[in-house]
């Protein structure tokens, strides 16, 4: 069987394809406060603004590409068994070809009922609007853990990083929970790298490669013995 990969991304691996992050200077959060457009709350209380958020966020998405780092994560699946474990809502990983994509935080181009979360629909980059509605006749929401929102696929993603036989974070600050707590599933004696050109959160053992996600995921692979 083929050695296991378990990649943690977040927004920084995004970021080199233009997508605006949520944390970083000049991100989306400066633009909106995040209990206005991303809490259950504030869709009650504003659909329209929500809605419109999102569709924002779909047509930067159909602008971009996925980036060298997406792409080198793709091609790793022709040596090695991989799996994708991404705080990101866009769709850039499968767009570069991985297969194996576990969403934490929802995905930005499904949308589901307001009030039957098991009717998801894929919409791609279309924008949706006041009055649309499932086929149950309720409004339809985006597809996104919000705040405050229980992650459900957190379990799963916590299966799937026990078994790694390698573990490589890129682009995130490790800060949110509970997708942070990922790291502490993992066995002891399973190797740790971490890429990012900040300072990332401390994780025990890890190698930290300091720079950006495309150069730092082509600098491990250089290392990686196949």
């Amino acid at each position: 069987m083929k050695p296991h990969i378990v990649v943690l991304t977040g927004a920084g691996i995004s970021a080199e394809s233009g997508l605006s992050t949520f944390r970083d200077n000049g991100g989306l959060w400066e633009q909106h406060s995040v209990y206005d457009v991303a809490t259950p709350e504030a869709f009650e209380r504003n659909p329209e603004l929500v809605l419109r958020f999102y569709n924002e966020r779909r047509r930067q998405l159909a602008s971009v590409e996925p980036n060298r780092a997406h792409h080198l994560l793709a091609e790793l699946e022709a040596q090695f068994r991989v799996s994708i474990v991404t705080q990101n809502v866009d769709n850039l990983h499968e767009r570069a070809g991985s297969s194996q994509v576990i969403h934490l935080h929802g995905e930005l181009t499904k949308v589901r009922s307001s009030r039957y979360p098991d009717q998801v629909y894929d919409i791609g980059c279309d924008p949706i609007a006041l009055g649309d509605t499932c086929d149950r006749g309720a409004q339809l929401r985006p597809h996104i853990v919000w705040f405050g929102e229980e992650v459900p696929m957190i379990e799963v993603a916590a299966d799937v990083v026990r078994t790694a036989d390698q573990l490589l974070i890129v682009g995130t600050s490790l800060q949110v929970y509970p997708a942070a707590g990922l790291v502490h599933e993992i066995d002891t004696h399973v190797p740790v790298t971490v890429i990012d050109p900040g300072e990332p959160a401390s994780v025990s053992r890890a190698r930290v490669i300091r720079k950006g996600a495309s150069e730092g995921v082509a600098e491990w692979l250089a290392s990686l013995a196949v």
